[in-house]
């Protein structure tokens, strides 16, 4: 398993499994199942940052969207546009590089952030003819 994936799922997997772990990160849309999840970038080891241009700071964020089919499970292949707004009213524009490895495609964006800052996500996935929009919000912390 890919080093990236490894450790997304590891930190996904961490707040399934700690006390304070929301409902799953994820919306359905039609036949799509959007996955969403927005975590500190010093998560991830140096190497694993390095092999994907990804900044690691305690003021850096990754925001991983990744589309599935909802019966198959099949990754899609799709393009994202997004912002964060914060409490201010200040918005920060994403642009997601798409990383494929074998049957898996995921959507990374980095972002800037403060601490205990509260952002509103809004991210547009299209494919072809088709957008949908989803939003969600996340209070980042530095670490």
């Amino acid at each position: 398993m890919n080093k990236l994936i490894l450790a997304i799922t590891l930190f996904v997997s961490m707040l399934l499994l700690s006390p304070s772990a929301s409902a799953e990160q994820k919306i359905t849309k039609g036949d799509w199942d959007i996955h969403y999840i927005a975590f500190p970038s010093s998560f991830i080891k140096p190497e694993t940052a390095r092999e994907y241009n990804l900044e690691r700071s305690r003021y850096m964020a990754i925001v991983n969207i990744s589309v599935l089919d909802s019966s198959t499970q099949k990754a899609q292949n799709v393009s994202l546009t997004g912002n964060a707004k914060n409490l201010l009213g200040q918005t920060k524009q994403l642009s997601f590089k798409k990383v494929k490895e074998g049957d898996a495609i995921y959507y990374l964006a980095q972002l800037k952030h403060r601490d205990e800052e509260n952002l509103n996500f809004t991210i547009e996935v299209q494919r072809g003819n088709r957008t949908e929009t989803i939003k969600f919000k996340k209070k980042l912390y530095v670490d």
